[in-house]
C-alpha cells in the first residue's frame, strides 16, 4: 500500500513536472541524479551533507525556472545559500549519530570535524547569510527593485542569520537532546526571512 501511494505521488509529481518549461522540466529531472546519490555519500566522503544539500535545495533552481522559463543567476545563489544552511543544520544533526557512524565505519562532516564543529558552523552561517544577501540583491537588481524594500529583505537575512548564531551558543556536542532540539529549530530559521520578503515585495 506505501508503494502504492509512493508511485503515486511520483506520478503526480512528473504529471506536475510536464506542465512547466522545457528548461524546468529538464532540471527537474536532472534533479534525480544528487537524490540517487546522496543515501551512499557516507560511504565514499567525510562531506556527505554536502550531497544532501545538492538534493535539498534543488528547488531553489527548479521554482525560478518553472517561473521564468530560464536558470539565472540569483536562484543559483540562493542554492549555494541553501548549501552552506544544510551544512550548517544536517552538521548539527550528524552528532547525534557520530557514535553509531563511526561503530559502522560511515563518514560525516560531525566526525571529521569533531570537537571544531563550532568554527565550522560559524564558516556555514557566514556562507549562507552571504550568499543570502547576494541573491537578494542580484534578485532585486534584475527586478529593479526599491531600495527600502532591498534593506527590508536584507534585515530577513540578517535576522536568520541571529538565529544560527544563537543555535551554535546553545550547542552542546554531547547533549542528543539539545542538538535534537537545535536541529529542530532550523525550521524556524528557513522562515524568518519570509515575512521580511512578502513585506519588501509589496514595497
Amino acid at each position: 500500500m506505501a508503494l502504492a501511494w509512493m508511485m503515486a505521488q511520483a506520478l503526480m509529481a512528473f504529471a506536475i513536472l510536464l506542465t512547466f518549461p522545457v528548461n524546468a522540466i529538464l532540471l527537474g529531472i536532472l534533479a534525480l541524479a544528487p537524490v540517487a546519490v546522496y543515501p551512499f555519500a557516507k560511504r565514499f566522503t567525510w562531506w556527505p551533507q554536502i550531497f544532501l544539500g545538492l538534493a535539498f535545495n534543488w528547488g531553489a533552481l527548479l521554482a525560478w525556472t518553472a517561473h521564468t522559463g530560464v536558470l539565472e543567476t540569483p536562484a543559483i545563489i540562493l542554492y549555494l545559500a541553501g548549501i552552506s544552511w544544510t551544512l550548517f543544520y544536517d552538521t548539527i544533526y550528524a552528532h547525534q549519530d557520530k557514535e553509531d557512524d563511526a561503530l559502522i565505519g560511515v563518514k560525516s562532516t560531525a566526525r571529521l570535524f569533531g570537537t571544531r564543529t563550532p568554527v565550522w558552523l560559524r564558516r556555514f552561517l557566514v556562507g549562507a547569510v552571504t550568499l543570502l544577501g547576494l541573491a537578494i540583491i542580484s534578485a532585486m537588481v534584475e527586478q529593479r527593485g526599491n531600495p527600502v524594500a532591498l534593506l527590508i529583505a536584507l534585515s530577513g537575512a540578517c535576522v536568520m542569520g541571529w538565529h544560527m548564531v544563537w543555535q551554535i551558543r546553545m550547542l552542546d556536542l554531547d547533549d542528543n537532546d539539545r542538538l535534537l532540539m537545535l536541529f529542530r529549530s532550523n525550521r524556524d530559521t528557513g522562515l524568518i526571512p519570509l515575512p521580511f520578503f512578502a513585506v519588501a515585495l509589496f514595497l
